[in-house]
């Protein structure tokens, strides 16, 4: 298989070339910097690059596996590999285990230590800011937002993740502003679709805590949704602080988000706005006027009907003891998204 293929002095230009302001990763990364620091020394020139191991890491963030090998741990993570231990399959093996040791990365460490040590920043800082547009994918995913110290100053999520950082380059509010002066470098993940874009979104602002994020950075539910019979035996339901002593049928981040929801299943299952306190006429709803309320506000409606409609509410939103899967599109053609809800988690 070596017989035809070129002597190492022979393509020693073209690696400098293509791992130029670039960080060298490997499985074991020792072992392969080793030998290819060794080989340019005997060509009389000093081979410096950055590098990461995909060991090290993995046992970051994959701790509990037996062994760390590459063909054992790519076998235990599920990650299709052929050609073992040939260069391409190798190397394309390493490539998916990287992919997915930069998605477990919640925490941004291995891109921000990248961008910090200003080979992104050389990169991509710019007069323009054009210049980190032209990087960006118009696809679905979560977009990262760093300063030249590789902090994360800003989350978000886009069907058309270059469209919408350009809304924020475009910009000429505070916000919009101060993020242009302040951005060096913006990374990005494609989720394929937008669900898990809208959970990685929330769950990593929760996590890093950017400091343009603000709205978004509650780690806790301060509202729920409850019900309780009124004196005619009709299911009200209403929003309050949360009381661990009962149990909420859902909860929410603010109070506007609740009050919200509830006009929107109000509307949706024609409850009525009185009994939900919705309304505060004594009267009748508005709704009622309109044939959205079917009367409960009145008394023209039995409450076992009404309660029915309430109750089937709560069965479609309740997720006690659920298990069910949320199959989407994936990132390629190939692949698909799965959200997996295992006793109501």
């Amino acid at each position: 298989m070596l017989r035809n293929a070129p002597k190492f002095h022979e393509v020693a230009k073209r690696i400098v070339e293509i791992t130029k302001d670039c960080i060298l990763v490997a499985h074991n990364t020792s072992f392969d910097y080793r030998i290819l620091r060794t080989e340019f020394k005997r060509l009389g020139y000093d081979f410096i690059r950055q590098t990461l191991c995909t060991v090290e890491l993995s046992k970051k963030l994959i701790p509990g596996q037996e062994k760390y090998k590459l063909g054992t741990l790519v076998k235990a993570l599920g990650i299709p590999m052929s050609d073992r231990h040939r260069a391409s399959g190798d190397a394309l093996a390493t490539v998916k285990l990287f992919k997915l040791l930069l998605d477990k990365d919640s925490g941004k460490d291995i891109v921000n230590a990248a961008i910090k040590s200003g080979i992104e920043v050389s990169k991509k800082i710019a007069p323009k800011l054009s210049v980190i547009i032209d990087d960006l994918p118009s696809k679905t995913g979560v977009y990262y937002i760093h300063n030249d110290q590789g902090n994360i100053l800003y989350i978000g999520k886009n069907k058309n993740i270059k469209k919408r950082v350009n809304q924020h380059f475009l910009g000429t509010n505070r916000k919009s502003k101060n993020l242009q002066k302040l951005v060096a470098a913006v990374t990005y993940e494609e989720t394929g679709n937008e669900l898990i874009a809208l959970l990685k979104e929330s769950n990593e602002i929760k996590k890093n805590k950017p400091l343009f994020n603000r709205s978004q950075r509650k780690t806790s539910f301060q509202f729920g949704l409850y019900k309780k019979k009124n004196s005619e035996g009709y299911i009200s339901l209403t929003y309050e602080k949360i009381d661990h002593r009962k149990k909420a049928i859902t909860s929410f981040s603010t109070i506007n988000e609740a009050k919200k929801f509830l006009f929107k299943i109000t509307e949706e299952y024609q409850l009525c706005q009185t009994v939900n306190k919705l309304s505060e006429t004594n009267g009748t709803c508005f709704p009622y006027k309109t044939k959205a309320c079917k009367g409960a506000c009145c008394n023209d409606e039995k409450h076992t009907d009404y309660n029915q409609r309430v109750n089937s509410f709560i069965d479609d939103y309740s997720y006690k003891n659920a298990n069910k899967l949320i199959i989407d599109s994936g990132r390629t053609q190939e692949e698909r998204s799965v959200i997996l809800i295992e006793n109501g988690v």
